[in-house]
């Protein structure tokens, strides 16, 4: 699969990801990143246009977006990108850890499962819930 439908791209986000530090592979792959962005924040502004009892559907839905890779071009899965919008959670912008002393993500994951109101302490390999959202 080649391209993408975007000015400059002529590379699937798969190859451009393994970009193994070439330039013309890291711009294609900067340009597709952008565009996913863009769609996933007009997405956020329906949510937050959108009114139900009283409420906007952004306050009442929790929109998780994430990689399984923290570098694709190195398949690491550490220090993974994720984004937590809506959902009625305490966003104060973003929130890091220690790379060495980091928290499990399912710590993430037992935070939304509270936040919906399912009485849970512990997911997967999680050590607690994640406080900091």
């Amino acid at each position: 699969m080649e391209g993408v439908g975007l000015d400059g791209v002529t590379l699937a986000h798969h190859d451009a990801s393994h970009h193994g530090q070439s330039d013309d592979k890291v711009s294609q792959l900067a340009l597709i990143e952008e565009a996913e962005m863009k769609l996933l924040a007009g997405f956020l502004t329906k949510l937050k246009d959108s009114k139900e009892g009283g409420t906007t559907l952004l306050d009442q839905t929790a929109v998780f977006h994430a990689s399984n890779l923290g570098n694709a071009s190195a398949h690491t899965c550490d220090n993974l990108p994720i984004l937590l919008a809506g959902g009625g959670f305490k966003h104060a912008g973003h929130v890091s850890f220690d790379r060495k002393e980091n928290k499990p993500l399912s710590n993430l994951f037992v935070r939304m499962l509270q936040q919906i109101g399912l009485e849970m302490d512990k997911f997967g390999s999680s050590t607690g819930a994640l406080n900091e959202v």
